[in-house]
């Protein structure tokens, strides 16, 4: 029986462990995680298709898209949405003024469906490390 309570002990000292480590792996990953207001300064707004250029984005990383609600949206698209400026059937979109969209890894496509906007240039193309 004693050595049964031991290995029980034993056990769950091991999982406070393992779960310990997993929330400082997700805190710190947390951490390193950057903010992008798209547009600095503009916000989300025509001819920001060159604003990504020279940044370092990361996975996890956090872009801000600040705009007048009603006059623009955010949808997030495909590589052939964003050439055609078109968004998929029953998208996904943001239309709050402060959107805040989490970067995946590889590459992010993002354009206003508001008619005439994309083609304006209210699109952009992130690449995430």
């Amino acid at each position: 029986m004693c050595s049964q309570g031991r290995g029980s002990a034993a056990s769950a000292a091991v999982a406070v462990t393992v779960l310990t480590l997993l929330y400082l792996l997700a805190c710190t990953e947390q951490a390193e995680a950057a903010s992008y207001t798209v547009g600095d300064s503009s916000g989300w707004t025509f001819n920001v298709a060159t604003w990504p250029k020279g940044k370092g984005f990361k996975a996890g990383d956090v872009l801000v898209f600040n705009y007048s609600p009603g006059a623009h949206n955010v949808v997030a698209v495909n590589r052939g949405g964003y050439q055609s400026c078109n968004a998929p059937p029953r998208p996904k979109v943001f239309q709050s003024g402060k959107d805040q969209v989490k970067l995946v890894k590889g590459q992010n496509y993002f354009i206003c469906s508001i008619p005439g906007h994309c083609q304006g240039g209210m699109k952009i193309a992130v690449t995430a490390a």
